[in-house]
């Protein structure tokens, strides 16, 4: 008889589910519950545009919390002590308890904790002070002058500059000789003098038990390297460590998470790839892209559900982005219902452009938009020189989120100044600003050099004549140096400035304020911008500009009064239409990263000028991998491990396209919008000679498919 079997299973019982106290479930979407909810290990959260990355953060630590993390044991790294505060604010009201227990604060704030700990392991006491950038830029000139450089007498980078100069070479590993030759070809003849006066601040520092900013990740990354017993203690402390904005990390940074990260490996980074725009200040695209190189178990996660913008506007925006080869791919989808498409304007030239703009704004206030809710974005600060101006004439109130007004610039002012003299030899002001620009012309000599010229009916006659002060009745300076040296100079430093003046004070120069803006740059103003300013480049790039702008005009007078006129109405006293608070914003887009509007008009979108041309031409990363280094997850692996020739090698270098990070910065300045898009690009540009010449639409705008936006031709009554 055959028997009958019955297989009958038992099945566990179901684990009981874990009750929390925040409904996870209700309040999140489900990208970001998978975030919050996510298990240990490494984490990359690509977290696009509007897709509320915060949010994500915010309730994932409070999700540890809830599961039993001890609060003394997570260490949440953001950008902004402003940003940890409102996280851990969001936190305690989630699930009351004392966030004070969280490590929670910048790179800077966290790496000062820790050192106060640990000073003495690397030869502090705890009570070092820290430099502010002030500080720091006196102590960098202390070093200078103990090596006895004559700064006076060439031009040997200033303080500040110096400063700039160091703190990019800690943060990125780049060598100077490198960095030197990219983006400082005048001091590469100093090189030697550079690198004796950093050993010399950094000796200083020491003997002064200080540290700057830099220092405080620097020295973070030492205790972790270079110390086992405390480098292991640091690397076990915390449990879970969570970064934000970490497509803004620099090199220095990412090694300081790796080494805290090393042990445990519960690390969370969020960010978004394409929103990587901070190379020029030493932010390293390269970290985000190899994360999953640099820790082959990390899983990842996206955030693609976008909350800001309309359908039409994600549509473009994505489109856009489509065309970086380096990246993870995704799509923004919208939540918010449709709008209009985007429009693409071409106009003559950069009067036109200001014109449409300007009167756009004011057709959208009549149909009801608030100035507080649209904004104008651009590439680099000078390209909004001329809106400005029509901003001004038509009464629009407006604001700079990307620094002053441009006629209130300091280096604008320095050679608007020299004009000035020109036109009004009786202008005091004017001759103080710049004979301050001289070597050894300080407010003193400055003020001599006043007080006797505009004793005669023509100063600057007079000044041309050789009047000044008496070089023999100065007393010897603090240095040292005699009266016969120190006169010498001033009398160097006078003769240069007569010289530059004679040139621009004659008849055909009065007639031609765009060419005497250039002399005023190419004799002497453009040396000492080089010397004087971190940002020099972006400064001479305003005052070519500016010198376009002056070419409208035939005569230094005419250009002088106009600048006049349209100043004061860019300050506080313009006629304001409704709440007083309420102005358009004008922003770089570098600026305009992490803000919305609800109508944005992007401007100057030709090439050359969006994208730039100097990003064009340098390379925007560079990435290091090996054949074995394939990860399932990772999207860029076979991107990366294209050798050419198809040869396989040790170890492969990735030179990412300059143009990548431009494109990145287009997208950026898309993803502001809420509901309406600009995109302006002008067809014609005045060349150094003023002649006309075509440009092209930006590469940007030309890859676009015809059905993401809506073209607008303009027409003139």
């Amino acid at each position: 008889m055959t028997e009958k079997i019955r297989r009958y299973t038992l099945k566990r019982a179901p684990k009981p589910q874990k009750q929390y106290r925040v409904q996870y479930e209700n309040e999140l979407n489900s990208e970001q519950l998978d975030v919050v909810m996510a298990g240990e290990g490494p984490l990359l959260v690509i977290a696009g545009a509007g897709s509320g990355k915060t949010r994500a953060l915010t309730y994932r630590v409070s999700r540890l919390i809830e599961d039993g993390v001890d609060p003394s044991e997570i260490l949440l790294l953001t950008f902004t002590n402003k940003a940890s505060r409102e996280m851990l604010s969001r936190v305690e009201q989630l699930v009351t308890i004392d966030t004070r227990r969280i490590w929670g604060g910048t790179f800077h704030s966290i790496g000062n904790r820790l050192l106060r700990q640990h000073a003495a392991t690397i030869g502090y006491r705890p009570s070092f002070s820290i430099l502010d950038a002030e500080d720091a830029k006196e102590m960098m000139e202390s070093a200078i002058s103990s090596l006895g450089i004559k700064t006076l007498e060439k031009r040997f980078p200033k303080g500040d500059v110096l400063l700039d100069i160091y703190s990019f070479l800690i943060n990125t590993r780049t060598p100077l000789e490198l960095h030197l030759e990219q983006n400082f070809p005048h001091f590469a003849i100093y090189k030697e003098e550079m690198i004796n006066v950093f050993r010399a601040y950094k000796e200083r520092k020491r003997e002064a038990n200080a540290m700057d900013f830099d220092d405080l990740l620097v020295n973070w990354k030492l205790l972790l390297e270079e110390h086992a017993d405390v480098g292991e203690a640091l690397k076990r402390r915390f449990r879970y460590i969570l970064v934000d904005e970490y497509q803004d990390t620099n090199k220095l940074q990412a090694e300081v998470v790796d080494g805290m990260a090393s042990v445990r490996g519960n690390v969370m980074v969020v960010g978004d790839d394409a929103q990587s725009i901070y190379s020029f200040r030493g932010a390293s695209f390269e970290n985000i892209i190899t994360f999953p190189l640099r820790f082959p178990e990390t899983k990842i996660y996206k955030l693609e559900v976008n909350y800001r913008s309309t359908r039409q506007i994600l549509e473009l925006a994505n489109r856009s982005i489509a065309n970086n080869r380096f990246q993870f791919r995704k799509e923004l989808q919208a939540v918010r219902g449709d709008g209009p498409e985007p429009a693409v304007v071409g106009v003559d030239d950069v009067f036109e452009q200001a014109n449409f703009i300007a009167q756009r704004i004011l057709e959208l206030r009549d149909e009801g938009e608030s100035l507080g809710e649209i904004a104008v974005l651009y590439r680099s600060h000078y390209q909004s020189l001329e809106l400005q101006m029509e901003l001004s004439r038509r009464l629009i109130p407006y604001e700079i989120r990307s620094g002053v007004r441009f006629f209130e610039q300091a280096h604008i002012k320095d050679v608007i100044a020299y004009l000035k003299i020109v036109v009004n030899g009786r202008d005091e002001l004017s001759w103080k600003r710049v004979l301050k620009l001289y070597p050894k012309v300080g407010e003193k000599t400055a003020a001599e050099v006043w007080a006797k010229i505009s004793k005669a009916g023509d100063p600057l006659d007079a000044f041309l004549r050789g009047a000044g002060p008496s070089p023999g009745l100065r007393p010897p300076s603090p240095g040292g140096r005699g009266a016969g040296g120190e006169g010498r100079g001033i009398s160097a430093s006078l003769q240069s400035l007569r010289s530059i003046l004679q040139l621009i004070g004659s008849e055909s120069m009065q007639h031609n304020p765009s060419e005497t803006i250039r002399l005023i740059v190419e004799r002497g103003y453009g040396d000492y911008a080089r010397a004087k300013f971190p940002n020099a480049q972006a400064r001479l790039d305003d005052l070519e500009q500016l010198s376009q702008y002056a070419l409208r005009y035939d005569g230094v007078g005419a250009f002088l009064e106009e600048v006049a006129l349209a100043n004061p109405l860019a300050g506080e006293d313009v006629a304001v239409v409704g709440p007083e608070d309420e102005k358009i914003v004008l922003s770089s887009v570098h600026q305009a990263k992490g803000l919305e509007w609800r109508i944005v008009f992007l401007l100057g979108l030709a090439d050359g000028r969006f994208p730039s041309a100097r990003a064009l031409r340098v390379p925007g990363g560079i990435v290091r991998v090996k054949p074995n280094e394939v990860h399932a997850a990772f999207e860029l692996t076979s991107a990366l491990m294209e050798v050419p020739g198809g040869e396989p090698v040790a170890e492969h270098e990735i030179i990412i396209p300059g143009e990548e990070e431009e494109r990145r910065l287009f997208y950026v300045a898309i993803t502001r919008a809420k509901q309406e898009l600009y995109l302006v690009f002008p067809v014609m540009a005045r060349d150094r000679g003023g002649m006309d010449v075509l440009m092209e639409p930006s590469r940007f705008i030309r890859e676009l498919p015809g059905e993401v936006y809506e073209k607008w031709v303009i027409g003139n009554e």
